[in-house]
């Protein structure tokens, strides 16, 4: 048997100004085949257990290509295509096969394309044939369309928000892939559509307990996998949303049973999973009434991972007008500042202009004296078992207040995002990080004091008020009830009212 194993990813944040090109692919991560490294990246664990797996049952492995933009606005046509190429031209090199597993991310959007991963699965398809068994591990922040449904054998997504288990899902695609080229299950996928669109955190109630409940549901025979795709509110595509999927052993109709039953059960969460977002005012308020730190303060619309710039400067410029110090933030993304201070060398105090570069709503660049307290070549942060490059990033001091400028843009995952820059987390009194939830499965082992802050930018976080031009579906919130249940309940109790009466 032979297995071609690959990985093609990024997010894309269709109303982002910072566009997305070769170079970006590259500086974030790029393997050609065989040189992806021994630890696995959150889109690419599939060639790790491929490695564990498929040798151990005598079978060949192909590895091609792996690579991974961080998320930004629309990729480059040529960059899309050339990258997509580069893994089919591997894929026709490589027959036959017997198997493909992929690694994906489900929410890519290029110019010309609103479904990369439909047309790439649609195109591995039409090269290797119907026989062939497809497989993919996806981001629940995506997008689920019938294309990559009718092309793909095995669809599975992360479970947790933030993503802690995406080595265990690369693991669950490729134990059932091995099982369907052996001819053990014949997976069969069923889709529900919630039709909403929400920010599902599995770290707080209720997703905590549902996530529970599926994987329970999963110990059931002809259950195989069932994925919450939570949807990507800043990608503008027809299929934006929050979808439910049941992969089940050749049992089509108990699937569809299921994934309705389980995507009504999702629908009825909305407006109740996300933690209480607090103004910037409100937000440090609160913080700073906090007397054992460190407090870990999260600027959740200024996330990388969301695609955005995230060199905001709003909740610093707040927080120097409070004249506040032991504070750490990480990050701001600066290239040119970091390359200023990095020619100025560690030590040096320079008059430097840093953040607020990418758009009118991330509160302007700040002009001050600072010290260059650390600089980092090549820097990264952990993410569960991966590595996470920041590219080159320096840590400056202003007014009491530690900032670390990066090269390359990433969200805060860690705490070594600041001990690897020289600041000890747990002496400061206020941690401020770019995420929306990643932060939270690390941070939280240091503090149990999160605060969320919602600056109201750049990232477009209220579909109500979002510009979208594709989507062409009611989806909650845009539309109160988009499965008319209020409609049917209202025509049952009718119902039940007339058989009453006419008893």
């Amino acid at each position: 048997m032979r297995v071609f194993v690959a990985s093609l990813a990024t997010e894309t944040n269709t109303f982002s100004p910072v566009p997305t090109d070769l170079e970006s692919f590259k500086e974030s991560f790029y393997a050609p085949p065989g040189e992806h490294p021994d630890t696995p990246t959150l889109c690419s664990a599939t060639h790790i257990i491929c490695r564990e797996r498929i040798p151990q049952l005598g079978w060949t492995l192909i590895e091609g290509t792996a690579t991974w933009a961080e998320p930004g606005g629309l990729i480059n046509r040529h960059t899309y295509e050339l990258l997509r190429d580069e893994i089919l031209d591997q894929i026709s090199a490589a027959l036959p096969l017997d198997g493909i597993v992929l690694g994906l991310h489900g929410a890519m959007v290029a110019q010309g394309y609103d479904d990369c991963e439909g047309d790439f699965l649609s195109r591995i398809r039409e090269i290797v044939g119907t026989k062939v068994v497809i497989a993919a591990e996806l981001d629940p922040h995506s997008h689920l369309t019938p294309l990559r449904v009718k092309h793909a054998n095995v669809l599975i997504a992360f479970k947790e928000f933030p993503h802690t288990d995406f080595v265990d899902r690369a693991r669950e695609v490729v134990d059932i892939t091995i099982a369907s080229i052996k001819g053990e299950v014949t997976p069969k996928i069923s889709v529900f559509d919630c039709k909403m669109i929400e920010v599902l955190p599995t770290s707080r109630e209720p997703m905590r307990s549902f996530v529970d409940k599926i994987q329970l549901l999963e110990q059931q025979p002809n259950v195989l996998s069932i994925s919450v795709i939570h949807g990507f509110m800043a990608g503008d595509v027809p299929e934006m949303g929050t979808k439910l999927m049941v992969i089940t052993d050749d049992q089509q109709n108990f699937g569809d049973d299921l994934a309705k039953r389980l995507g009504l059960e999702l629908f009825s969460f909305r407006g109740n999973t996300r933690p209480p977002y607090l103004s910037p005012d409100r937000g440090l308020k609160e913080a700073l009434s906090i007397i054992d730190g460190p407090v870990i303060v999260a600027d959740i619309w200024d996330n990388p991972g969301g695609g955005v710039a995230g060199d905001s400067t709003i909740l610093l410029k707040k927080l120097l007008q409070l004249k506040q110090q032991n504070v750490a933030i990480g990050t701001i993304w600066d290239p040119i500042a970091v390359r200023f201070c990095i020619a100025a060398g560690e030590g040096a105090s320079i008059q430097l202009r840093f953040g607020g570069k990418s758009c009118g709503t991330a509160g302007g660049p700040v002009d001050a004296l600072v010290k260059i307290n650390k600089v980092v070549r090549k820097a990264v942060q952990s993410f569960g078992e991966s590595v996470v490059p920041l590219g080159d990033a320096v840590c400056i001091e202003l007014e009491g207040i530690e900032v670390i400028l990066n090269s390359n843009r990433s969200q805060a995952f860690s705490p070594d995002l600041f001990s690897n820059l020289g600041i000890d987390p747990l002496a400061k009194q206020l941690l401020v990080v770019k995420s929306t939830n990643h932060f939270h499965g690390a941070f939280s082992k240091i503090s149990e004091h999160i605060i969320y802050i919602d600056c109201g930018a750049p990232y477009p976080s209220n579909p109500i008020t979002n510009n979208y031009k594709k989507l062409i579906r009611p989806i909650w919130p845009i539309v109160d009830d988009p499965h008319g249940l209020e409609d049917s309940i209202a025509a049952s109790q009718e119902a039940a009212i007339g058989g009453t009466n006419h008893e």
